[in-house]
């Protein structure tokens, strides 16, 4: 007897029709002999809608605020997982849904984007032994003071395999509304192609460079603890992809995916003085405002006295990143400011770079060939991303697909 755990997300839940549909793909398991825990998303539109009652009250600029919109966003998952108990129990199903603090399970107190410190297995697995499913609202826990956190937005992606390591269950399903991982997003190239296998590093790549099959800390979670993650959908009953180790996967391409974030902002900063301790006088206001810095240039002037940083911040982000740059007027003594929310980033990825070379003058020439203006270039080991006026995103997208041949299996 295996034990998988099971994910399901908003669309898959988001009626009582489609809960119905999520009960028979849980019976379904049972059916082959294995024990099953589930966690389920708040119904498609919900969290948007509680968030929203939220913003309308409260700014959010308190510690107590913002543990009270933990209180209220955390009840869409309620919600859910209390229907899907019910439903399979109608079906003759034994089942009881937990909340994150009846499992508990815990996390740090840092409400609306809390990170899980220790899963408490024992209830569940009680549940588990008794012939149960046990069926886990997602998304929350609780904090070390007592009140009820969430993970951030795509959390029960977390909440799920964090479950499985917890559980040391043999496989996490995350059922969504696409049925696996594609090199890129079909709804921009008709000619994407479902990859059956992908390593845990090119997800963790693709999930933080705009991919939104799966939450970024998921996957990290899941490389961690060596949790098999396989994505499919909840509304057709075929292959999905798994996440593996990268010895698992026999040839590499050199490219696995193409990602894309219009979730971007540029900030440019002129002529602040070439001296040791500018760059920390700049991004420490940024850090302590919880602001995520990722590409970042600094182009040094041919005397060297002084330079110019651009850097890219999350949109939703640009205004807070913006007062706590001018903080820093005084210290930094830049000559300008520039801020630029029409940009997007877009990036090639595969663990094949290691071993291909020419990788990034294919990625140049095929922009080239377009007109395509890059912006801010940054790389890594398995990722080359670029920056480039928004416009262009769709269009960049399908070159670097055609350039890369990656229609071919």
């Amino acid at each position: 007897m295996a034990l998988i755990v099971q994910k399901f997300g908003g669309t898959s839940v988001a009626n009582i029709e489609r809960i119905r549909n999520v009960a028979t793909k849980v019976k379904k398991e049972l059916d082959l002999g294995n024990q099953v825990a589930v966690v389920v998303s708040a119904m498609s539109g919900v969290t948007n809608q509680l968030v929203g009652y939220v913003n309308e009250l409260s700014p959010l600029a308190t510690q107590a605020a913002w543990s009270e919109y933990d209180q209220v966003v955390s009840t869409g998952e309620q919600v859910t997982c209390g229907l899907l108990a019910l439903c399979l129990q109608q079906m003759g199903i034994p089942a009881r849904s937990f909340t994150g603090w009846q499992i508990p399970l815990q996390t740090d107190k840092a409400h609306g984007k809390a990170r899980i410190t220790h899963i408490e297995p024992d209830a569940i697995n009680a549940a588990l032994g008794e012939g149960m499913v046990a069926v886990v609202a997602g998304f929350q826990g609780i904090g070390p003071d007592g009140r009820i956190t969430t993970l951030g937005r795509g959390g029960s992606d977390t909440s799920a395999v964090a479950l499985a390591a917890a559980l040391k269950a043999q496989r996490c399903d995350i059922y969504t509304d696409v049925d696996g991982v594609y090199t890129t997003d079909p709804r921009i190239v008709s000619g994407a192609r479902k990859l059956d296998k992908i390593s845990y590093e090119e997800m963790l790549e693709m999930a933080s460079l705009g991919a939104k099959v799966l939450q970024t800390r998921s996957v990290e979670m899941a490389m961690n603890h060596g949790v098999v993650v396989q994505v499919l959908t909840s509304f057709a009953d075929v292959p999905g992809t798994l996440l593996v180790n990268e010895e698992e996967i026999v040839e590499q391409k050199r490219i696995t995916g193409i990602a894309y974030s219009r979730d971007e902002a540029r900030i440019t900063l002129t002529e602040i003085a070439n001296i040791p301790g500018m760059s920390a006088a700049l991004f420490g206001p940024l850090a302590d405002a919880n602001i995520n810095v990722d590409m970042i240039v600094q182009n040094i002037t041919e005397d060297g006295r002084a330079t110019d940083i651009t850097f890219t911040v999350p949109k939703g982000d640009l205004d807070r990143a913006l007062a706590a740059v001018e903080k820093t007027r005084d210290k930094l003594q830049f000559k300008s400011l520039h801020a630029d929310k029409n940009v997007a980033k877009v990036s090639i990825v595969g663990v094949g770079m290691r071993s291909h070379s020419g990788i990034a003058q294919t990625m140049f020439n095929a922009l080239a060939e377009k007109n395509i203006n890059i912006l801010v270039i940054s790389t890594s080991e398995i990722k080359i991303s670029v920056l480039i006026s928004e416009e262009y995103t769709e269009l960049a997208v399908r070159a670097l697909h055609a350039a890369f041949e990656m229609e071919q299996a």
